[in-house]
């Protein structure tokens, strides 16, 4: 058996020596942005994401380890425990193997095996298993007990059919030889259930459906699954072709027992016997691990989803520090306004009614009109839920009357907005404001900075994923939080404006910290460097080691302070301020002076050759933020609902979700379009990501409107045609119906081979719908 060490260095490609040093670190308390970013030459260069994926293997094979312990433990205590079964309980290397080997000891209630064993059968079973030429009546009348209730041949042999099948049915060889079988070859499989076709009619495209369950894709899977949750489909898994009285599994059955039917008396009698071990012990049995699996292949397939979409999100563009009106935009109840200036802080608020019902646009005007002046706002932040087109136009035709104003308006994915503004730490941030007010406010900083604005709202209601309502919740939010974490320290945090929120996302840091903060900012004013974070409250030594890099004094007594550069490094650059004669203000951003030294020459026993470069970058470029300059999309005028669409339209959006199948864009309409994937590019894609991301500005064709369905075909292939198939390429890539019982595999077609079956644009639509069933 390999360490758990040595395994992960396996499957991540690296040496055992760089696995055990992050486990070392990661077992001290170490965060896992702190070891990628500080810890370097004690991993050998482990990045973020090899070391996220680390963390997760470690906690499955420390499960693994603590579960094998308890299996050898248990078959100790029982005397059962053999060389050879100890061996093979060490070299499993999965939880299913483990549990197969550990079955046939597994504490269980009474079964009729071992009430067949009790009643003195067991040698009839061994018997006609080994010695097929017996007369199974005629040998079955030596074991007749009719104080065990055998009072005739055919109950001893029903006592003997019990014994074997229990005893094939929990051989670990024959189970992962059957288990890998289906998964190859076998078929998912749904139906619709009696007199429920109307009730479950948005899942009619799997009322009679069949694909290799190997690779149904993560989206299918889980609108099979909600269907068979909401008592509307029922799934199976098919195996061989339902017109042939043969069983491949039943064969593998009987091969791996070594029986066979050569006309010998009990040979028809072993035959039922694998008959019935497969249809009543392990058909069922493998059924329930296999789809298992497949929801558990699928889980993490729609987890990744979202924890891409919102990594670009919390990674998008920030417009920076500058004086930002929100807009949260509504008809009958007006548009709330919040003005906040560079870094956030609240100045005014108010509400105007530009849009019907009430259409008091000039009163509106006057109003936002002296917002802007007064407070000398650059941008408007405008929501982009009800009314945003009509308040978009609004305050266009404001702005553009204004022009000596050099005030931009820019529409704001509000999604989560008024998950934050009810929730009980906006409630503690602005106590006195209606809900509704607390909303533009998020929607002004949102404009000013994303990924400060976003970690006040759990990541689950931001509303980016694919499925998220039907993944396993804690594995969703595990993979959340740390993609928020990787981002943040990505980022780095401003110690002396940041929120409670941003700050407890830091690494090392927690809410109690967090807060403690805050409080000593404000009782002592902004820290003049990093130093003083020691003297905050329960901030010591190791909290100081894992934070103080990702934590940013601008304008402090120390230029180093906004950097970042760790306090432990900066010996470095005492070094190369002695060796220069030049002090640590003159070297920063000074590109050409830095570019001419030698990371070697400044390394030394601690600090290697990788710190010491990250180094030189920091004083190149300090503070860089890794995200994108800001730029925004513009929507067409005059395209505001989506009966003002038209066939082969062109028009400019934001993508604002990416699926397995595709990506949704927001251009302008109060609802999102669907690219399908065969959309996205003239070549070949086989992850949308690798095309677009969320935020994104792309162009995008209109090739089909739905309005009564509220649904959007687009097309990121300019040239394409609206209700035209793309010439030389197979567009129609629906799930494919048939006979659950046919052998046919879904999807083996050229469409298939070229873009995944993806789904007709209507299934897909009815997907996005449930995708979005809870957000906000």
């Amino acid at each position: 058996m390999s360490s758990i060490s040595q395994r992960i260095a396996q499957e991540l490609g690296v040496k055992e020596a760089q696995t055990r040093a992050a486990i070392d670190l990661l077992d001290e308390g170490a965060t896992v942005p702190f070891i990628s970013r500080y810890r370097k030459e004690v991993t050998g260069g482990l990045d973020d994401s090899q070391m996220r994926e680390l963390e997760t293997r470690l906690g499955y094979l420390r499960e693994l380890e603590e579960r094998r312990d308890t299996i050898l433990n248990s078959i100790r205590e029982q005397e059962k425990l053999t060389p050879e079964l100890e061996r093979d309980i060490l070299a499993a290397d999965t939880k299913n193997r483990l549990e197969d080997l550990y079955l046939p000891y597994k504490p269980k209630r009474r079964t009729k095996g071992q009430i067949a064993r009790e009643a003195g059968l067991e040698p009839l079973a061994d018997a006609l298993l080994g010695d097929p030429s017996l007369n199974p009546e005629s040998a079955a009348a030596d074991y007749l007990n009719p104080e065990a209730g055998i009072e005739d041949s055919k109950a001893a042999l029903d006592g003997a059919k019990y014994i074997l099948m229990e005893r094939f049915s929990e051989d670990a060889n024959l189970l992962e030889r059957l288990r890998r079988y289906l998964w190859e070859n076998g078929r998912l499989t749904s139906a619709v259930m009696k007199d429920k076709e109307t009730e479950g009619a948005k899942f009619r495209d799997y009322f009679e459906h069949s694909e290799p369950l190997k690779t149904t894709p993560s989206h299918r899977a889980l609108a099979m699954f909600r269907g068979r949750n909401e008592g509307i489909l029922s799934l199976s898994i098919a195996v061989g072709d339902e017109e042939s009285s043969v069983n491949p599994c039943e064969v593998m059955v009987a091969e791996h027992w070594q029986i066979a039917d050569r006309g010998r008396p009990a040979d028809t009698w072993l035959r039922e016997v694998v008959r019935w071990t497969w249809r009543i012990k392990l058909y069922t049995h493998l059924e329930t691990d296999l789809l298992g699996q497949l929801r558990e292949l699928a889980d993490n397939a729609a987890i990744d989803v979202f924890a891409q979409n919102l990594k670009d999100l919390l990674l998008a563009a920030p417009a920076g520090p500058r004086a930002t009106i929100g807009l949260d935009p509504g008809l009958r109840t007006g548009v709330k306004v919040a003005v906040v200036d560079a870094t956030g802080k609240v100045l005014a608020h108010d509400a105007i009614f530009p849009n019907p019902p009430q259409n008091k646009q000039a009163q509106a005007a006057a109003t936002l009109l002296k917002l802007i002046k007064d407070h000398n706002a650059e941008l408007v932040a405008i929501g982009n839920g009800t009314a945003s087109r009509e308040t978009e136009r609004f305050v266009k035709e404001l702005l553009s009357a204004h022009p000596d104003l050099n005030c931009t308006s820019v529409m704001v994915n509000e999604a989560g907005a008024s998950v934050y503004s009810a929730s009980e730490y906006a409630a503690r941030e602005f106590p006195d404001l209606d809900v509704t007010i607390r909303g533009a406010i998020s929607i002004a900083r949102r404009l000013q900075d994303p990924l400060a604005e976003l970690v006040k709202i759990d990541p689950k209601s931001i509303g980016v994923g694919q499925y998220q309502h039907d993944v396993s919740q804690t594995a969703l939010s595990r993979s959340l939080e740390a993609v928020v974490e990787d981002c943040v320290n990505a980022v780095g945090v401003d110690v002396n404006t940041a929120s409670p929120a941003l700050l407890s996302r830091v690494s090392g840091l927690n809410t109690s910290l967090a807060s403690n903060i805050v409080d000593f900012r404000n009782d002592h004013g902004a820290f003049r460097d990093r130093g003083q974070l020691m003297e905050v409250k329960r901030f010591g030594a190791k909290t100081f080691e894992q934070a103080a890099g990702f934590l940013r004094v601008m304008g402090g007594d120390n230029p180093l302070d906004s950097s970042a550069v760790h306090p432990e490094s900066y010996s470095v650059v005492e070094k190369i301020v002695a060796n220069s004669g030049r002090d640590v203000g003159a070297l920063i951003g000074d590109s050409a002076f830095i570019k001419s030294l030698k990371p070697e020459d400044y390394a030394d026993q601690r600090f290697g050759i990788p710190t010491v470069s990250d180094i030189l970058k920091e004083l190149d470029k300090p503070g860089r933020d890794p995200r994108p300059d800001f730029k925004t999309a513009t929507f067409k005028e005059g395209i505001e609902k989506i009966s003002d669409l038209e066939d082969d339209m062109i028009l400019e959006g934001v993508v604002t979700n990416v699926t397995n199948f595709g990506a949704f864009v927001d251009i302008g309409v109060h609802q999102d379009g669907l690219v399908h994937i065969s959309a996205l590019s003239h070549q070949f894609v086989k992850d949308p990501r690798s095309v677009v991301k969320a935020g994104d500005i792309v162009k995008v064709k209109v090739m089909e409107v739905d309005a009564h369905r509220k649904r959007i075909g687009l097309s990121m292939r300019l040239d394409d045609k609206a209700g035209e198939q793309a010439k030389g390429e197979q567009r129609d890539n629906r799930p494919r119906r048939q006979s659950a019982g046919k052998a046919h595999h879904a999807g083996n077609n050229a469409g298939a081979s070229k873009q995944g079956n993806s789904g007709t644009m209507a299934a897909l639509f009815a997907q996005a719908k449930q995708n979005k069933k809870g957000r906000l």
